[in-house]
């Protein structure tokens, strides 16, 4: 069968015998055509049912009125809630969102950033792989006129764009909070060392236990490349210590998680035994018999919606300012954490 060809804004400019530009024209409601012929194009339009030639509108305004998203992995349900938070801003600035899963591969990050930079999109949003450690294939971006703004997993250098998570208050609120308890020895389970959170975490708790005089064991953090296996391995390693930790921060929830069946496996009671305080705030934990004590919620909607505004903001100033913004225009924009602590179960 063939296939049926879209209709032009030439064929319309034909069949009324007037120029395409006063068909263009009239189709953007312009005050220099008048209203009758401005009526007759549009109903000759919508007869033959007449669509924009999007490409030729991307080539007039050299943009694509798209983002990209790069992110880890979309089965967390942080960043699922990051997404909404993003496409809340994009639809409402009448952008579409593109979106590219890492895995936390960072081959896999290069290439799917080179997809997007050749799909021409007009700005990119990225949460970083666990083991990426080289940015070169953001910075190459800004002479294509790119911009980018990092969330959550972000650059530990200073000149970039980022929406981050405020952890050292996160971790303060979390450590306190179980020194209130009672707790001494407290264990951390951190994430992959290339991870900027994973040395703030680190950091904020020893100045913590300086501060309140506590004696120091850094054979109490720990850490997991996010997998179940070396979570295990990690609380393997946190329960030989002698006298091993009476409770533990996890660098999320689905690492508490993980933690925990590990500690049922070794016959230990959760939060009776051993507590466990972790982080993100998972609408789960509100059905778990014994969920972690409690959770640092870390706004991933907002984290989202926020980049996303940001970018909105750095695709505006591109064409004025060209592709490479002073140091000091750079943005780094952090999002104050809350602890939630879970009730306990009624019986």
């Amino acid at each position: 069968m063939k296939e049926e060809r879209q209709p032009t804004i030439k064929e319309i400019a034909k069949q009324l015998n007037v120029s395409v530009s006063t068909v263009s024209r009239a189709l953007h409601n312009h005050p220099s055509i008048g209203l009758r012929t401005r009526m007759r194009v549009q109903q000759l339009a919508q007869d033959l049912n007449y669509e924009p030639n999007q490409s030729a509108i991307f080539f007039k305004k050299q943009k694509t009125f798209a983002i990209g998203v790069v992110l880890p992995n979309l089965k967390e349900e942080f960043f699922s809630k990051a997404i909404s938070g993003i496409e809340e801003i994009a639809t409402r600035n009448n952008y579409s969102v593109l979106i590219g899963q890492s895995q936390d591969d960072p081959e896999k990050e290069k290439q799917i950033i080179a997809t997007m930079k050749n799909y021409r999109v007009d700005g990119l949003i990225v949460s970083l792989g666990k083991h990426t450690k080289n940015y070169d294939h953001f910075t190459a971006l800004e002479k294509y006129n790119i911009p980018v703004v990092f969330f959550d997993r972000v650059p530990h250098l200073p000149d970039f764009n980022k929406v981050s998570f405020n952890m050292a208050s996160g971790t303060r609120e979390a450590i306190e909070f179980l020194l209130d308890q009672g707790h001494r020895r407290i264990g951390i389970i951190n994430g992959p060392d290339e991870m900027n959170s994973s040395s703030q975490r680190t950091e904020t708790y020893k100045q913590l236990l300086i501060k309140k005089r506590l004696k120091i064991d850094l054979s109490l953090i720990v850490s997991t490349d996010l997998t179940p296996e070396s979570t295990y391995e990690a609380m393997k390693t946190l329960l030989s210590q002698k006298p091993r930790p009476t409770a533990v921060i996890a660098i999320n929830d689905y690492v508490a998680l993980d933690a925990m069946q590990y500690a049922r496996r070794v016959k230990l009671k959760i939060n009776k035994d051993i507590c466990f305080v972790s982080y993100v705030n998972l609408w789960i934990s509100g059905y778990l018999e014994t969920p972690p004590l409690a959770s640092v919620e870390q706004y991933p909607f907002e984290q989202g919606s926020k980049a996303a505004a940001l970018l909105m903001e750095l695709m505006h100033r591109v064409p004025e300012q060209g592709p490479s913004p002073a140091p000091e225009t750079f943005q780094n924009i952090v999002i104050n954490g809350q602890l939630v602590v879970h009730k306990k179960k009624s019986k």
